[in-house]
């Protein structure tokens, strides 16, 4: 990964009521980076990622972004931090065209006899060129998005979330239930960002995409950090192992070699 942590999580911890989802979980990852959080369906990935995206908030802990203390507390002020999450339903409004879906909340207005109207022109030639500079493709931007597919629909998603100077793009299983076309799109997509210098998150089961594109796993079990691993210096076997037992096998063979049995003398 390169230098520098863009974002940095620090001891987050969060309850509802007497279930402990998160206790004490650290992630940094520096802008242009690309992590896998990994680990099973109870572990917390979703819960620290919506906190980071400002859905909800933490009881203890903090987030530094670019190392200053991170105030906001709604997606709004997230993502006017730079930081954008496609969630695993997209999050779409079906009966909406391609193009008002990425503007929604964001509509670009136009004055038209001393009222505002929207300038779905525009808006529409922006949409196009957005999708143009990412690579990725849909039928037309004026289509309803429930006339796609589920790819074309995961591209919204991702001209969405990209399309406004993001820093950070996390994003909950990007991948799954994708044909293969449209999982390498979403590859090359991620690897694009990562080359402009955008940090990525992905929430995935699916390894092998964070083999292909990613810089590193950060693997949970049950709202703790279970152990950290750079791509070139694991394999999904290692992986797995921690996902499922919840221990990081490197850090027991470090601890059973720190024990020295005391010599006697005669």
């Amino acid at each position: 990964m390169t230098t520098g942590n863009f974002i940095e999580m620090r001891g987050i911890t969060k309850t509802f009521g007497a279930v402990t989802a998160l206790s004490d979980v650290d992630l940094t990852l520096p802008q242009g980076g690309v992590l896998g959080l990994i680990g099973d369906n109870a572990a917390g990935k979703s819960t620290l990622m919506k906190i980071l995206a400002g859905a909800i908030s933490h009881d203890h802990g903090k987030i530094l972004i670019d190392g200053q203390p991170a105030l906001y507390n709604h997606p709004i002020g997230a993502r006017e931090a730079g930081i954008e999450m496609i969630y695993q339903d997209f999050a779409l409004v079906p009966e909406l065209t391609v193009a008002q879906n990425i503007f929604l909340g964001r509509e670009i207005t136009k004055n038209r006899g001393g009222i505002r109207v929207l300038d779905r022109e525009t808006m529409n030639q922006s949409a196009e060129e957005m999708f143009g500079a990412l690579g990725l493709r849909v039928p037309a931007v004026t289509l309803p998005v429930q006339s796609l597919s589920g790819g074309q629909q995961q591209a919204v998603a991702i001209a969405r979330a990209t399309g406004f100077d993001a820093k950070l793009v996390i994003m909950d299983e990007p991948t799954a239930n994708l044909g293969a076309p449209a999982i390498e799109k979403v590859r090359e997509t991620i690897t694009r960002l990562k080359t402009n210098g955008v940090a990525v998150i992905i929430i995935s089961h699916r390894l092998e995409d964070i083999f292909a594109v990613g810089d590193g796993f950060l693997v949970m079990k049950q709202g703790r950090v279970v152990g950290q691993r750079d791509v070139e210096d694991t394999d999904n076997a290692d992986l797995v192992e921690m996902i499922v037992t919840g221990q990081d096998p490197r850090k027991a063979k470090a601890k059973a070699h720190a024990v020295k049995v005391p010599s006697t003398t005669a």
